[in-house]
């Protein structure tokens, strides 16, 4: 990586290079690339100095979570022998285990701990009321190195209010042109041999239709390779939100996620509903359209904000992820959507992201409802 993602991931090592070392908290939505950081991180370290846990995949019981812990860990511990004898013993042993385990030559080992804030499952077992805050009251206090991380930024706040100056936030930057030019070049066959403003322009072109989001832009530069290695991120993006698209299950996955995180899942989805026709809109607004009382509908929003599928602007809401905004235009429907309604969609979505670009075939636009000098493609872009 060669733009902010690389200047990103030295902060992080600089962090944790540092006498003490901080412990990063990295925070960004879903496809922003924190799990490929904490990869990047343990390579650098060394497989037998660091250890990733993906929490949110193997959080069930504490006892449970603790022996997969221990079965995965690259390093020896003392008290592995020893078996719990209920929750609570278990996430102490856990706690020790982060603390007291060592990597070779007595070094101080490296922790990278995925989706962090799912380890509060665990508050629903006797005896664990404050699982997150005994964790972090443990990991501050430790010789060893962390790195934690989870898509849920407003969450990930409030618990920090009062941890230690230990903890440094960090938040994911979006990809820039450069970094997405660096994850295309893999990808897509053919673009290392396109002319360099031809390369630039369509790095820009997937930076902005992507939201610079690194899982979008893989899926796109994976697409444009299945296409013949042809220049087209709005064709790609357009069948990659197709019923059997990619993009259209990854969507679902972090929509449903993150609501089922959330109180009030059918009224949240109405408002998203609303938001995916017409945002930003004021709370007013909401309310009217969802005929509920302000007071209920300012409730619901605080519950969308807290699980960061929606952002308030000076008193206006709006989708925190404009891809996933195009989804539920599409696909949160009585019947999936047609062909034409997915080209038709994404060619509006494109038309809006792209607004500086020179005019395509009319065949692009086919059934859309824009005017001439809205049709533009995405070859020159201007990006703030």
């Amino acid at each position: 990586m060669t733009g902010p993602q690389a200047g990103f991931e030295r902060r992080i090592v600089g962090a944790l290079e540092a006498v003490p070392s901080r412990i990063p908290v990295i925070l960004g939505g879903c496809g922003t690339g924190r799990t490929w950081l904490l990869q990047r991180v343990r390579e650098r370290a060394g497989r037998q100095a660091a250890q990733y846990i993906d929490v949110e995949r193997s959080a069930t019981t504490p006892e449970r979570f603790l022996q997969a812990v221990i079965a995965s860990s690259p390093f020896p511990w003392h008290g592995a022998e020893r078996t719990p004898v209920n929750a609570r013993d278990a996430f102490d042993s856990l706690l020790a285990y982060f603390d007291s385990v060592r990597a070779p030559g007595g070094e101080p080992c490296t922790f990278l701990l995925d989706e962090v804030l799912e380890l509060r499952t665990f508050e629903s077992f006797p005896g664990l009321r404050h699982v997150l805050r005994d964790l972090l009251e443990a990991l501050s206090g430790s010789a060893n190195r962390f790195v934690l991380t989870t898509r849920y930024v407003a969450r990930a706040h409030r618990l920090l209010r009062d941890a230690t100056a230990r903890f440094e936030v960090m938040h994911v930057p979006p990809l820039a042109a450069a970094d997405v030019a660096d994850l295309l070049a893999p990808a897509f066959n053919g673009y290392e041999q396109m002319a360099t403003d031809d390369r630039d322009d369509l790095s820009k072109a997937v930076q902005a239709l992507t939201d610079g989001r690194a899982a979008y832009v893989r899926a796109v530069g994976e697409a444009m390779a299945q296409m013949g290695g042809t220049a087209d991120p709005v064709g790609a993006l357009t069948g990659l939100l197709s019923a059997e698209g990619a993009l259209n299950h990854w969507c679902c996955f972090c929509y449903e996620l993150r609501l089922h995180r959330a109180r009030g899942y059918g009224a949240l989805k109405a408002i998203l509903d609303i938001l995916a026709h017409e945002e930003p809109m004021t709370l007013t607004e909401i309310s009217h359209r969802l005929h509920r009382t302000p007071g209920s509908t300012k409730d619901y929003l605080s519950w969308l904000e807290d699980v960061d599928l929606v952002t308030s602007r000076q008193k206006r809401y709006s989708f925190t992820d404009p891809l996933l905004r195009l989804w539920v235009r599409l696909h949160c429907r009585p019947v999936p959507p047609a062909a034409d309604d997915i080209a038709r969609e994404v060619q509006r979505y494109a038309v809006a992201r792209l607004p500086h670009a020179e005019p395509v075939p009319a065949l692009a636009y086919a059934g859309v409802d824009v005017s001439l000098d809205e049709r533009k493609s995405w070859g020159i872009i201007e990006i703030d």
